[in-house]
């Protein structure tokens, strides 16, 4: 679960790249300063625009791998990965242009980036209010677009069935001494890179494809109102899931490039997530039925603890899908046949939430107050802000059901201890913590410098650094020439401790799921409570759940 092979695995992670995670979050800036309910310290405003700068900001889209628009305002960044799918002549789909990179280098992983698209789509439904108080409404569907406009490349989207999806572009394992260049071995700007990118090819990936199910199916539902691309992404979405349910088998199988970086566990939790955002998406109750089934959830690892139990991440998606499915049950209520699931994934809910509380001992915290949700192993902030969304999402769930809080064993919990929980640990993350330190780049007075990136790494001078070219500029203690403007890194260790050291990624890389993890919970967190979550966009391919009455009888005439 704790991925990207950070231990003992070759020098680096992966990539994003940095216009993704870079304006990525500047768009939370936007959303802190749509409506924080909390007075801001120093530092939260000095991340904030003022009024006059707002209105100069001009249109832009962060985005990644591609042909970048021309409005892509991030000065350093240019068209890069423009032979993506083209250079590999035994791959099926030969334009696998656009899309993401994944970390600090050049590597397109389909399975944390789909993972991240579902959250912001996740995100924008339940918050399209508070998205659109900060006028980034249209700025993060754009973000949304374009990574699933890039899955849809990935596999035969117009067929109903398929036998393959292009899960990665560029390798990074340099283990065994290879100097072979690649996305890790090398050192190089995007815009730069000269070797070529093999692609790695799926046949049985039913964890890689019912995340790219969930992520078509949630966005499908952001992009309601385009009805024709709506449709592409229902369409799409069906056809994975129809892959991942037919073809079994992980993605990540042993020795594949990805299961060095992005090893999956299991299908089974991917199966219920994909299941219910299907759903929703499709109203069909089909898809209700299979995530509401409790072999699956018993499969998926719902009914014991377990020291990962209630941690949401790029591979483990059980506790996000119990959250959503725990919705259905608030406000539409099926009852038979799925209630006795549904209740047990409420009850699983309840616990999850009780176990971010500090009172109860399920996870260590920092003496600073970092809770470890990976248990003090690196790179924790990313677990940490998919905590926070989930704790702040459900809190607004119980709200909006009239519901003022939750039983935690005997005890009662309010709904404000949960908002209070996620407060405190993105404010750990923004500045409040020993080191005074910020760990999302470009904010407040002291943040990281040596940002494990190469983009932002290396000057846009007109120079061509080749692979070993761009050593130097790796491996030099001088700041970064470029600001990562919003992204927010890996994190510090188990004792508060952080190395500003571009070589260790373990604290100074960004990575892609990470930052959309962080824009959600930024944007439940911000504006007024009261303003709570949208109840029913969510619903609206959901039929209504029982038959209409009948009319009235005619008025008796005697």
């Amino acid at each position: 679960m704790y991925g990207r092979d950070p231990w003992g695995g070759p020098l680096e992670i992966n990539a994003t790249d940095s216009a993704t995670d870079d304006d990525r979050s500047r768009n939370l800036q936007d959303l802190d300063r749509a409506a924080l309910s909390r007075p801001l310290d120093e530092t939260q405003q000095s991340w904030l625009l003022g009024p006059g700068e707002q209105k100069k900001k001009k249109k832009y889209v962060d985005l990644g791998s591609g042909k970048l628009p021309k409005h892509n305002n991030v000065s350093w960044r240019g068209n890069s990965g423009l032979q993506d799918g083209k250079s590999d002549p035994s791959v099926l789909m030969k334009d696998l242009v656009g899309g993401y990179y994944d970390a600090g280098d050049a590597i397109k992983f389909n399975f944390p980036a789909s993972f991240s698209m579902t959250m912001l789509s996740w995100s924008v439904i339940e918050y399209s209010a508070k998205y659109e108080a900060a006028g980034e409404l249209n700025h993060v569907k754009e973000i949304i677009k374009w990574g699933t406009d890039y899955l849809l490349k990935t596999f035969n989207n117009t067929a109903d069935t398929i036998d393959r999806i292009a899960a990665q572009v560029g390798i990074g394992d340099t283990s065994g001494g290879s100097s072979a260049p690649n996305d890790h071995y090398c050192w190089m700007r995007p815009e730069d890179i000269d070797y070529p990118r093999p692609v790695y090819e799926c046949h049985s990936c039913s964890d890689l494809a019912a995340e790219m199910a969930a992520a078509l199916a949630s966005a499908s539902i952001v992009f309601k109102d385009n009805k024709a691309y709506s449709q592409k992404l229902v369409h799409g979405a069906r056809t994975l899931f129809k892959f991942a349910r037919d073809q079994r088998g992980r993605y990540s199988a042993g020795g594949s490039d990805p299961a060095l970086f992005y090893n999956s566990s299991s299908y089974w939790d991917e199966f219920v997530w994909g299941g219910a955002w299907l759903y929703y998406a499709t109203g069909n109750s089909s898809y209700l039925q299979l995530a509401t089934h409790p072999k699956l959830a018993k499969h998926a690892g719902a009914f014991w603890g377990g020291p990962d139990y209630g941690v949401l991440s790029w591979d483990n998606k059980l506790a996000g899908a119990q959250v959503l499915l725990s919705r259905l049950r608030l406000f539409l209520s099926p009852g038979y046949p799925y209630e006795e699931i549904l209740s047990t994934f409420h009850n699983q809910t309840s616990i999850i939430m009780c176990s971010f509380l500090p009172v109860f001992t399920s996870f260590n915290r920092t003496k600073g107050g970092l809770i470890q949700l990976n248990h003090g192993r690196p790179q924790p902030l990313q677990y940490v802000v998919n905590a926070a969304f989930l704790a702040a999402l459900y809190s607004d769930y119980l709200d909006a059901a009239d519901t003022p809080g939750w039983y935690c064993g005997p005890n009662f919990y309010s709904t404000d201890v949960l908002r209070e929980f996620a407060k405190t640990q993105i404010d750990y993350i923004l500045g409040k913590n020993p080191r005074k330190m910020s760990y999302v780049v470009g904010f407040g007075n002291h943040y990281p410098k040596h940002v494990h990136h190469r983009g932002a790494s290396i000057p846009k001078n007109k120079i061509k650094y080749n692979c070993k070219g761009g050593w130097k500029w790796r491996d030099t203690s001088k700041p970064n020439p470029n600001t990562l403007v919003g992204a927010m890194v890996a994190g510090p260790d188990k004792h508060d401790g952080f190395r500003d050291v571009r070589t260790n990624y373990n604290y100074t890389e960004p990575t892609l799921a990470g930052n959309a993890g962080l824009v959600a919970a930024l944007v439940a967190l911000s504006g007024d409570k009261a303003t709570g979550i949208d109840k029913n966009t969510i619903f609206s391919a959901v039929p209504p759940m029982f038959p209409t009455p009948p009319p009235p009888p005619a008025p008796w005439k005697p």
